[in-house]
């Protein structure tokens, strides 16, 4: 997706990392790329969490829903 969307190389690696790691690790990852990226580590940790909680609650919605039916 990252290559077709022509996304830079940090996104990904950010991205990746804070998905696995959390946002305990994305900054040490966007560190080593520049050291003031490091709250941009921290802002993609935390919208991974916004995005993770909210795909959730749609689930579980959902499978309301199936269960009802």
């Amino acid at each position: 997706v990252a290559k077709l969307i022509k996304a830079p190389y940090f996104f990904l690696a950010v991205g990746s990392q804070a998905n696995v790691g959390g946002a305990a690790s994305a900054p040490v990852v966007a560190a080593e790329f520049h050291p003031s990226l490091t709250s941009v580590g921290i802002l993609l940790a935390v919208f991974g969490y916004v995005v993770g909680t909210a795909g959730a609650y749609l689930c579980a919605l959902l499978m309301e829903v199936a269960s009802s039916m």
